[in-house]
């Protein structure tokens, strides 16, 4: 699921009905059980791709270090023109490699995703006090 799919469904789901304020109270806990079910698989997805990152970083690490092997040449994975690297020159080299930088972004997007949906879920948690808001206020201005 993408960001834009997640913000798309919240836009729709954050609407309030002030004329329906008792349906919009009972709504909440379905509301808080769909984006805490989205919210769980997609920081397993983070966790899953955060292992990816360090195997990977190892992957190239041993690359670097000692050369390439049949699995690295089927990746297609090409050491600098000067060959072998220095220990020293490993770490600039492993920040500038595009797999990694790759891995690192998407860790990135998922955990923005994440964040997000901990954010919703904040929200969600307090609109029960909200509505509780909304309703007092409807009768003090009614004369209740």
């Amino acid at each position: 699921m993408t960001i834009d799919e997640i913000l798309e469904m919240w836009k729709i789901d954050s609407e309030v009905d002030i004329t329906e304020l008792a349906n919009e109270a009972i709504k909440i806990s379905k509301m808080h059980h769909k984006y805490y079910e989205i919210y769980i698989k997609e920081k397993l997805i983070c966790k899953k791709y955060e292992s990816e990152y360090k195997r990977l970083k190892l992957e190239k690490y041993e690359f670097y270090t000692q050369g390439p092997n049949e699995e690295t040449i089927e990746k297609g994975w090409e050491l600098p023109a000067k060959g072998l690297l220095l220990k020293s020159d490993i770490p600039m080299y492993m920040e500038a490699d595009t797999d990694l930088i790759n891995t690192s972004l998407k860790i990135g997007y998922q955990q923005e995703k994440v964040e997000m949906l901990e954010s919703i879920l904040k929200s969600l948690n307090s609109r029960g006090y909200n509505v509780k808001s909304a309703i007092d206020f409807i009768k003090f201005t009614s004369g209740a």
